[in-house]
Formats: C-alpha cells, sequence, structure tokens
C-alpha cells in the first residue's frame, strides 16, 4: 500500500494523516493513546470484583493487571489507536413481540471489525506493526477510549463518544508506531442522570457503577437459570437490552428516525432446530455457542407477553431432555397458565425426577391463573 503522502518519521506516525489515509469507513472515531497502564481502572475492576458486581463474568475482570496493563499483552507496542464505531442508526426496536438489543439488529460489529481491519492494514502498509482488540479480556477498552480523547464516562458505566452518545461499540489497534496521543476528554454527564432511573432493575448501583447481577443485558447473556426474581423484568427482550441508552440525551440524535426491525416469530424460534439458531444468531454471545440459551430466553419472553396460543409449544419444553429449558418452560406456562397450563404443569410435575425441576414445577402450579 502506497500513502498519499508520508506519514511517518522514523516510529512517529502522525494521527491526523493515519485518518486521512484510513478513507471513509462508516461512523468512525479515531484516537490515540499511550501503552501506559490504566491504574484507576485496574482498582474499578477489582473493587466491583470484590463487591460481587461483576455479576460472574470473565471478560477484563478474570485478571485486572493485565486487562489494565497493555504491556502485559503487547510488550512491543508503543501506541494505541482507539477505534468508536457508532451505531446509533440502527434500527429500532420491532413493534411487537421479542425484542434485540440494537447493536445485534443486524450485527454492528461487523461495521467495527472492518474499520479495525482498515487501520491494521494502512499501518503494516507503512511497515507498522499492528494488532486489532475488540471485545478481549487483555485491553480495558473504555478507558483507552476515554484517555485516547474521544468518549468520557458516563453514569450508566459505558462511555459517551460526541455525536454518538452511548450508541457506539469500541475496540482498538495496538501499534508500535509512536503516535502523539490524543488530548482527554474534558467532558461529562454533568448534572444528568437519565439513565439510572431507567434501568428496569436498578443495576445501576451509583453514578458509574454497574452491579452486573441485575443488568438485563448481562443476565441475559449468562449461562444457567435466570433469576426468579428478574424474569418479569426481562419483559419481551430476546437478547440484550437498550434502555439506559434510549434514556441517554447525547444518544438521541444519533438514534433518531431509525426504522423499526422486522418482527421476530416467538414459536419459529422455540421451534427452530439448533443448526437454524446458530445460523440466525451467529453474532450473539451464546456461552459454549449452545443454543439452548436462545431458547431458554424466549421461554422467559413467552411467559411474559404470549398467550394461550403459544401454550402449546411452551408446555411441549416441559419434556425437553435439558433441564435448563423444562425449569424456563415451567415458569412460562404458569405464567401463561389456564385450564390447560394447569394440566401440563401437574403432569410433567408427576413425572418429572430432577429436585431444581420439580421446585420450580410446583411454584409454577402455585402461582398460574386459573381458567
Amino acid at each position: 500500500m502506497e500513502p498519499a503522502s508520508p506519514i511517518r518519521t522514523g516510529r512517529t506516525l502522525d494521527l491526523g494523516m493515519l485518518r486521512r489515509d484510513i478513507g471513509d469507513v462508516g461512523p468512525v472515531t479515531i484516537g490515540a493513546t499511550d501503552i501506559a497502564p490504566f491504574p484507576e481502572a485496574r482498582g474499578a475492576l477489582e473493587d466491583r470484583r470484590s463487591r460481587g458486581f461483576h455479576g460472574g463474568m470473565g471478560f477484563t475482570f478474570r485478571d485486572p493487571d493485565t486487562a489494565a496493563d497493555p504491556t502485559r499483552t503487547y510488550p512491543w507496542a508503543r501506541s494505541i489507536v482507539a477505534v468508536a464505531y457508532a451505531y446509533g442508526a440502527a434500527p429500532r426496536r420491532a413493534d411487537t413481540g421479542p425484542v434485540v438489543a440494537r447493536f445485534a439488529r443486524p450485527d454492528a460489529y461487523r461495521g467495527l471489525r472492518s474499520a479495525l481491519d482498515r487501520v491494521v492494514a494502512v499501518l503494516r502498509g507503512h511497515g507498522y506493526r499492528a494488532e486489532p482488540v475488540a471485545d478481549s479480556s487483555h485491553l480495558v477498552d473504555r478507558a483507552v477510549a476515554v484517555r485516547a480523547g474521544i468518549a468520557w464516562w458516563g453514569k450508566s458505566s459505558m462511555v459517551l463518544v460526541p455525536g454518538a452518545g452511548p450508541w457506539v461499540l469500541l475496540g482498538a489497534v495496538v501499534t508500535d508506531a509512536e503516535v502523539p496521543p490524543s488530548r482527554p476528554s474534558a467532558r461529562s454527564c454533568g448534572s444528568c442522570t437519565a439513565c439510572i432511573p431507567a434501568c428496569p432493575t436498578g443495576a445501576i448501583v451509583a453514578p458509574g457503577i454497574l452491579d452486573a447481577r441485575r443488568c438485563l443485558s448481562a443476565v441475559l447473556q449468562r449461562p444457567g437459570v435466570i433469576p426468579r426474581p428478574l424474569r418479569v423484568a426481562v419483559g419481551a427482550r430476546l437478547y440484550g437490552c437498550d434502555d439506559c441508552l434510549d434514556a441517554c440525551p447525547p444518544g438521541r440524535p444519533a438514534s433518531a428516525g431509525a426504522e423499526p426491525s422486522d418482527p421476530i416469530d416467538l414459536i419459529e424460534i422455540l421451534g427452530a432446530d439448533d443448526a437454524d439458531l446458530l445460523a440466525r444468531f451467529s453474532h450473539w454471545y451464546l456461552p459454549g455457542r449452545n443454543p439452548r440459551y436462545v431458547r431458554r430466553n424466549a421461554l422467559v419472553v413467552a411467559g411474559n407477553i404470549a398467550g394461550q396460543e403459544a401454550l402449546a409449544v411452551v408446555a411441549g419444553f416441559l419434556g425437553h431432555p435439558d433441564p435448563l429449558l423444562r425449569i424456563h418452560a415451567a415458569w412460562a406456562t404458569g405464567r401463561i397458565g389456564g385450564r390447560r397450563g394447569l394440566a401440563a404443569l401437574r403432569s410433567a410435575l408427576a413425572g418429572e425426577s430432577d429436585d431444581e425441576v420439580r421446585a420450580e414445577l410446583a411454584s409454577a402450579i402455585a402461582m398460574a391463573p386459573g381458567p
């Protein structure tokens, strides 16, 4: 790749010329910072992990020392190019049926990956070493974005980018080029607290501090049983939650005018086989790449928004070989209720041997609305 004009002197790179050479890669903002550690981010990760706020997630909580010190993973690097990809113009939630977070309808990460690949290609074309980093446990990407001047910390614990608000996906490119650092952002949310009361489960426990145990976006991606007290709050959410983002004033211009996404057929999701679900939702994070978690979430959604028309399909999962799905089917069947729902629950209880499933069936029978 031949640059339009030189952008390097020794190992130094001009960020403005890098932006020019990258060209149009969509709604992308870039900045630069050095490779120094992020001690405040490390401290925050350690504090939240000690208080259980990580909700069992690994990611950067797994090893805060490594996540907050880029030199541990990239000892050869001299700079980090921070990249924010804005997806606020993606389709908004469908008017009816299950809801999917905006970044996942369609796959906004495709745009981020494309932008990162372009930055890498330009850097390598000029003779630098460069590696893309996205959704990695090796780098605190939000702290990188703030120090690189492209974002500021939001009270939701997300970062906000001028012109895009919180509707961004973050990535970075580590490089051995010496890029003069951008000036860190001096902006803040000021007195605005709109995101805090917008959270349906009160997961934003203090400005900038999120309890992932209650965050529905995290809950719907975690393995295991969705806690019973959170299931009603899940509502129609099949994957992700946008409530704090929707409430954020700086993000409203970026998302204004977006068309609704195509409705999702809940019965179709529950009836699909593994191959169909993995093909359709390959860009979602599913623990172990197991489609059981799409079905688990769909059963909870069914218990919140479906009626008698879905009962046969939902109750059919009471006999599923996977006890995780039997648990959530019991809850959903109890929520739908009716004479047929109660009969299905009682029949399932008579033949169930798993203690956890039996407890869920008994609870569902007790709460089920009658005919």
